[in-house]
This record gives C-alpha cells, sequence and structure tokens, in this order.
C-alpha cells in the first residue's frame, strides 16, 4: 500500500510538499484511562504486593479495599487545552494549516464540547473505542462520526463495550465501514496491555482480523510505542494488504510525537485519501526519539501534580483519579480516602523527590534514533 514516513529533524522539505498537517489519537480530560494494569504491575512486585495486601487487612478500619481493576485516572490538559497542543505543534513548528481529532477513551464529550466554538464547529467527533474481543481487548480510533447520528452511534458502541459478543462487534464494525466519511483504525494493534497469554493475544488478532480486516482503513504506528513494535505493526500491516497512519497517543502536554501530511483541506477529505485512495504520509516528530522511560516518567509527573487553576476544579491529582465506592460506582479518591494509603505516599514522594534532581534530565539525554527500516513501508530519502 502507498504509505511513506518521514522524520522532522531530516526532511524539512518535504513539509514544503503539503498544504495540511493531522493529528489523531490524543486525549483529554474527558478520557477514562483503566488503572488496570498498574494492579497487575503492583501485583508482580513482592514489595509492592506486600504493602497492597497491608492496605487490604487494615479495609475494616481505612476504608475500602484497593481494586484497580475498576478505577482511572484523568489526563490534565482540558478539551481547549488539549486541542490547542495538537494545533500548535502543526502551525507553529510545521507552519502548516492543522486538522485535529481527539479520541478519549469511549467518550466524545470533548469535541462536542469543542464544537460549540464558532471557529470549531467542524471538528470530528471522535472516540477510542475498548472493544472486547473473544478474550482480548482492542482498541479502535472511530474518527468522524456524522454529527447527525454521533449520539446514537455512540451509544450502540458504549453498548458493545459492556455487553460485547462476536457477532455484535461485527455489525456494529461493518455499520461503521458503510458510512463513508468515518476512518475506523486500529490502535496500537500489537499492544497486550491486559497482559494475555501472547499466544492467545496473537491468535485473538488474528480471528479479529480474519473477520473484520474489510471494515478496517488503517493501522497505527504509535507515537508512545517502541520503534520494534511498530516494525512489528509494519510487518502486519502488510501481511494484512492494510494502511499504516500516525497515531500521537498523547495523554499529558507533550504534543503528539507522530502526524500524518496531506493536502487535504478538510478532515473527510483526509479520510476519503486513506480509505479510498490508499495515501499515508506519516511524519514522526523529535519527540518520538526521546527516551521513553523519560517520556512516560513525565506524563507519570504530569497526572500527579496540582492544577490550581485546572478547568474542571480538579486541581489534585486525587480528584482526578478514580475508584469504585462503597455503592459500587467510581468516584473520586479524594472522597474515599481520609488519608492517602501508606504505599502510595511513598511512590508519589519518590517520584517528585526525583523530578527536584537531575533523574529526569538524565533519562533524557539517553536519546535513541529508530534502526531498522518498516517492513513494506517507504522512507524519504535522506535530504529528498
Amino acid at each position: 500500500m502507498p504509505a511513506k514516513v518521514a522524520w522532522f529533524d531530516r526532511d524539512q522539505s518535504l513539509l514544503r510538499q503539503f498544504r495540511t498537517g493531522v493529528s489523531i489519537h490524543s486525549h483529554t480530560s474527558c478520557s477514562k484511562e483503566s488503572l488496570y494494569f498498574v494492579g497487575r504491575f503492583l501485583d508482580s512486585n513482592p514489595l509492592l504486593r506486600f504493602f497492597l495486601a497491608k492496605q487490604n487487612r487494615n479495609a475494616k478500619k481505612n476504608g475500602l479495599k484497593i481494586d484497580l481493576s475498576g478505577a482511572y485516572w484523568t489526563p490534565p490538559a482540558c478539551p481547549r487545552t488539549a486541542y490547542e497542543l495538537e494545533k500548535d505543534q502543526i502551525e507553529k513548528k510545521l507552519r502548516l494549516p492543522s486538522l485535529v481529532s481527539i479520541t478519549d477513551h469511549d467518550c466524545i464529550d470533548a469535541p462536542m464540547l469543542l464544537r460549540v466554538v464558532p471557529a470549531l464547529r467542524d471538528m470530528p467527533i471522535s472516540l477510542e473505542w475498548t472493544v472486547p474481543f473473544q478474550t482480548s481487548i482492542f482498541h479502535l480510533g472511530v474518527h468522524n462520526l456524522p454529527p447527525a447520528r454521533a449520539d446514537e452511534l455512540f451509544q450502540e458502541l458504549k453498548a458493545c463495550t459492556a455487553q460485547s459478543s462476536t457477532e455484535r462487534v461485527c455489525d456494529l464494525l461493518h455499520t461503521l465501514h458503510s458510512i463513508p466519511e468515518v476512518l475506523l483504525v486500529f490502535n496500537h494493534p500489537l499492544w497486550n496491555l491486559y497482559g494475555n497469554p501472547p499466544a492467545e493475544f496473537a491468535q485473538n488478532i488474528e480471528d479479529f482480523l480474519a473477520l473484520n480486516n474489510s471494515c478496517m482503513h488503517a493501522f497505527e504506528l504509535n507515537g508512545t510505542r517502541g520503534w520494534k513494535e511498530n516494525c512489528r505493526v509494519a510487518a502486519l500491516t502488510a501481511r494484512w494488504q492494510q494502511l499504516v497512519i500516525s497515531g500521537g497517543d498523547r495523554h499529558s502536554f507533550e504534543p503528539n510525537a507522530n502526524l500524518n501530511l496531506t493536502n487535504c483541506q478538510s478532515f473527510s477529505e483526509w479520510v476519503h485519501e486513506i480509505r479510498v485512495d490508499r495515501q499515508s504520509q506519516l511524519l514522526f516528530m523529535p519527540q518520538y526519539n526521546h527516551s521513553r522511560l523519560a517520556r512516560f516518567y513525565q506524563v507519570f509527573l504530569d497526572a500527579i501534580r496540582d492544577y490550581p487553576e485546572h478547568a474542571d476544579g480538579a486541581w489534585r491529582w486525587d480528584m482526578r483519579t478514580f475508584h469504585p465506592g462503597h455503592s459500587g460506582e467510581p468516584e473520586p479518591i479524594s472522597t474515599l480516602w481520609r488519608d492517602v494509603p501508606g504505599f502510595l505516599r511513598l511512590i508519589l514522594g519518590t517520584a517528585r523527590l526525583a523530578e527536584s534532581t537531575n533523574l529526569l534530565n538524565t533519562l533524557r539525554s539517553f536519546s535513541t534514533q529508530p534502526s531498522g527500516a518498516l517492513p513494506g513501508i517507504a522512507e524519504q530519502e535522506e535530504g529528498a
């Protein structure tokens, strides 16, 4: 498939060939980010597992048991800030007009709020759809829902996530595929986020694509995942005769680490370029080469930082982090515990202390250049 990858640091002349930069797959404070994988990490570490067990033994005295399977956090950037992060990177750094599609987890609140602003009335209505399939969970970028049907379709997607079946997933994907202006992207397809046995996860992917590849329009090279994984995604893409596309997956204040370039001037035109013309020009930004550990650490620090002027009033991290309460419904941690559990205070204190030293700058110094070509995908000739 005609897809090309370029690098901002070396392919500046390429920018003059395009009229628009496209940013897709980024998150706002409306996005509910599951903490399930954090629970798995705590359980895998003997020391942290000990502290967690101690906390839960004292649950009667301290309130609630910690159950991260139903807990989540919300990113610190409000919708307008998140949009402007993406817009400004394209317009100030690339000197191109921008198209931005925000995709919060199973939520369309952010684009709906932004569309109230007259200048953003054409903002695409998009989300990252959580799709249970067999024993795995996949994330799909669903972009540019038709405004007249957006709420109806969103409610169907939400219901499918809550009570999924193979037939229901397939039917919904066929429905979305039948709408010409909708773009369906398989986000980070090889990220085994929920820790399934690798062979089982791989088989689930194969079974999902055997049923639904004809409805998918592109696979994502993810801006937060490592180069080796993205190379494997490229190989998967080639094997299924698909097209690669960018997807930054921003959760904090670092703008997306990869973008698409196009000569289209509206999002719907660009969807046609991807779906029908099968053309995709990706551009990786300099931050992709930075240490992934430093980048993730920065996201964590941004998540636990205080924001006295936060647009939603959730200025502390425990106001932006939710846990099932006594009723079973998620509530802000700030309302559930009089004091933050000791082992959490230790983790947060250590992270903040490390920030006050040179640790973060040291981590940032370990920049890496991706090595190895993406299977089946052309790169711009250096300096071309």
